[in-house]
């Protein structure tokens, strides 16, 4: 059993006790301590409005009960979207105008998982500043429930076609290059929100779309996490349709990974890639991707004569650095695409319709435009450790052992080796009880050996 407080919010496995997994009186301390937060930034206001959303895990139905009551009993009016993707809660806070927001999904953690991701007014994560101080406020108990006149209201209402909408009145999304393509695409969806909103997005694109996986119970056919082991169903599939894409979403839609024709993977690390690719193609300008991101993002940029800049992990620090440097597209190596004149949070949806956008104007196989890009492999691993002292000693025996090459500690510690066009990461997790090592390099054996080789030292 597990609680993790961290910048992606309060995350936890359901059913144990208090302080060990997310339990019933951890969402309440934590839904009342965000209210009180949000009516002391806003002392002005006699009620605040709130945008409640989640995923379909089996959990959502309970968690959703606790929070939208909790914040009716803090006095806030709630608006909740029920069954809905990540980023179309974000953007129903910009079309509500509302004070804030509370997403509850643990993205593609198992489904046991559940969580309190918390929105600003923007739609926008918390800073870690922001999120430090929530801690604080919900271990204090520093939080008070109104009288029974004072109670706010609640609202139901359905955001995904505001959200389609959006998306295909994007500048970028080419409607008529991808109706006239005549796609074909079969899409996993995780037996969650994403059986809801992307066959209706692909029908409304023209694009004919074969869904596997598509019942929205939280029952995860696989492993939800889309990466290429937990994708075989989706690449067989993919052959069997004669389908010209494979789409796989996680069960909160902000993270996409795409197989060809063939039903090999596109790889999620070159999703970010692509749609740059394309956007930088029509309007250049700077890209930002975290430090554990593919290379291959800053070598397309450059290509386009563009500058690129890495952040530390975290979409709340990719999309405040996006900000900072005024860039086009940017996001993450993990298939999160953030289109900041949409909003400012990793997106499938949009992600999906410049993609497709992508393809229809180069009119390539998915197999021909990933040849387009530079070839890099990345080996992604992880070891169970919790524990800061661990975690240390491990940093510097790595920075140790590799001495001479250059050094990172931006987010944990990376190490470049330019020369070779490779590097690795080696940093805590923010939602799991883990270090990930993430190794890169131009051939498969080279970045499995330079994992291995990490790994290794960290075990001696």
């Amino acid at each position: 059993m597990t609680l993790i407080k961290s910048i992606s919010g309060i995350r936890g496995t359901i059913g144990g006790t208090i302080g060990d997994a997310l339990t019933p009186i951890d969402i309440v301390k934590f839904t009342a301590a965000y209210a009180r937060q949000l009516q002391q930034k806003h002392p002005d206001r006699e009620r605040l409005k709130m945008v409640v959303g989640r995923d379909a895990r089996i959990s959502g139905e309970m968690v959703d009960s606790i929070v939208s009551g909790t914040l009716l009993s803090c006095g806030v009016d709630v608006v909740n979207a029920g069954l809905s993707s990540t980023p179309t809660t974000e953007m129903a806070v910009l079309f509500e105008h509302a004070d804030g927001g509370i997403i509850l999904t643990a993205s593609h953690n198992p489904k046991q998982w559940n969580a309190l991701k918390l929105l600003n007014e923007k739609g926008e994560f918390l800073t870690d500043a922001e999120g430090k101080a929530l801690q604080r406020v919900a271990e204090a108990e520093d939080f008070e429930f109104v009288d029974v006149d004072r109670i706010g209201t609640l609202e139901r209402k359905d955001f995904t076609q505001a959200h389609i909408d959006a998306v295909k009145h994007h500048p970028l999304v080419d409607l008529e290059a991808i109706r006239s393509a005549g796609f074909k695409v079969v899409l996993d969806a995780i037996n969650s929100v994403g059986g809801i909103c992307m066959p209706e997005l692909f029908r409304q694109l023209g694009v004919e779309c074969i869904t596997i996986n598509g019942e929205a119970n939280g029952r995860f056919a696989h492993n939800p996490e889309p990466l290429p082991a937990n994708l075989v169903d989706l690449s067989a599939a993919v052959v069997r349709e004669k389908a010209d894409l494979g789409v796989s979403v996680d069960p909160d839609v902000d993270r996409l990974a795409f197989i060809c024709e063939n039903g090999v993977p596109f790889g999620e690390e070159y999703t970010l890639v692509a749609v740059a690719d394309y956007v930088l193609s029509v309007k250049p300008g700077p890209t930002v991707s975290n430090i554990s991101s593919s290379r291959a993002l800053r070598d397309v940029t450059e290509a386009h004569g563009c500058s690129y800049h890495s952040c530390k992990v975290g979409e709340v620090n990719a999309s405040t650095m996006m900000q900072l440097v005024g860039a086009v597209i940017g996001g993450e190596g993990n298939g999160g695409v953030i289109v900041p004149d949409l909003h400012y949070g990793r997106d499938a949806l949009i992600g999906t319709a410049l993609f497709l956008s992508n393809l229809a104007h180069k009119k390539l196989s998915a197999t021909a435009l990933r040849a387009t890009y530079p070839d890099y492999f990345v080996s992604k691993n992880k070891i169970e450790m919790s524990d800061p002292a661990q975690i240390e000693a491990a940093l510097e025996a790595v920075e140790k052992h590799f001495a001479g090459a250059v050094v990172n500690k931006m987010d944990g510690l990376r190490i470049d080796f330019e020369d070779e066009r490779k590097w690795f990461v080696l940093r805590k997790s923010n939602t799991e009880p883990i270090i990930r090592i993430y190794a890169e390099a131009p051939t498969e054996a080279v970045a499995e050996a330079l994992a291995r080789e990490v790994i290794r030292v960290i075990e001696g």
